[in-house]
């Protein structure tokens, strides 16, 4: 059992994944496709990685790093929802994979609705993780980065060094010894995101799609209005309660919005619950699986929901 680092050419630009559990493929292999948030990179998912290989894995799993960020290519354009869901698609269909179940946490959430929205007869199940485009609220830093000036001012801070300052700070404070282990776990991760923040195309990439989603008054998509569209899809919500960067109210909202869908607050975790508490976190979402037939979807099916 290994997790393999790949990369695919797609239009042009390289795009990176991390596969696991490829001893689980067949010639129509189960499929568990997790998408990281904004800054982000497939590296979040590791602890998840390493927990379902040590279950034994029952999926093949595919973790990519969306354009723009780890190793895939930068490329100047379009970082919208839409044009991420066509991403996925695109390297879900080099890769030959017909329907997958769709994990995604904070923007990566916000890429999963927009993927079984674009592509329902792809999508099997859907597990939202403290997901984005379900409300407005969402935490100071992030608005602040949408406001104009911050293309300029974060390669600043780079260049100076005062953002490898801020992200040795955060390392530093993971380490105090008081510190509950989940907020260890949570303080690392958000280095890794601000320590991306140093290469200039990841930089780039983070200020289109903050601008993009992110304003100063709150998050500006919102896919809530579309949430009924789920019924028959087996839906998943999972949400720290102490998460500082969206608020667990969405949750609430979400899963009262999504017709037969599971909500699992975990209470001691913060906005990553996949790192803060991987064993649990696999454990549920290997017996939602099991649990659950593949959804219906298909453009067939949404049409006669939109026209009733």
């Amino acid at each position: 059992m290994s997790t393999t680092r790949r990369a695919v050419t797609l239009h042009g630009h390289r795009m990176a994944y991390l596969e696991a559990c490829p001893e689980a493929s067949t010639d129509d292999p189960e499929v568990l496709v997790l998408l990281h948030g904004v800054a982000g990179s497939s590296s979040t998912w590791q602890p998840v990685l390493d927990r379902l290989e040590q279950d034994g894995c029952r999926h093949l799993v595919i973790a990519p790093d969306l354009l723009g960020h780890g190793e895939s290519a930068g490329p100047s354009g379009d970082f919208s929802m839409g044009a991420y869901a066509n991403g996925l698609r695109d390297l879900l269909a080099a890769l030959g994979h017909r329907r997958v179940t769709v994990v995604g946490h904070s923007l990566g959430g916000g890429v999963a609705m927009q993927f079984a929205y674009q592509f329902p007869e792809m999508c099997a199940r859907l597990v939202l993780v403290s997901s984005g485009g379900l409300g407005r609220g969402v935490s100071p830093t992030l608005r602040l980065a949408a406001l104009p000036g911050a293309g300029v001012v974060l390669p600043l801070l780079a260049r100076t060094g005062l953002l490898g300052l801020g992200v040795g700070a955060l390392r530093a404070a993971a380490t105090l010894p008081l510190l509950p282990p989940a907020e260890k776990v949570s303080l690392v991760e958000y280095a890794r995101h601000a320590g991306s923040l140093t290469e200039r195309a990841h930089a780039d990439a983070f200020v289109d799609t903050i601008r993009g989603v992110i304003g100063p008054s709150g998050q500006r998509v919102s896919g809530t209005d579309r949430l009924y569209l789920t019924e028959g899809l087996p839906t998943m919500v999972v949400w720290g309660r102490r998460d500082p960067i969206i608020p667990v109210g969405h949750a609430y909202r979400a899963a009262s919005l999504m017709p037969g869908s599971r909500l699992e607050i975990f209470d001691g975790s913060g906005h990553f619950p996949h790192c803060d508490e991987s064993a649990r976190f696999v454990d549920l979402l290997t017996a939602f699986c099991a649990s659950t037939a593949p959804g219906e979807m298909s453009a067939a099916t949404i049409g006669a929901k939109l026209v009733g």
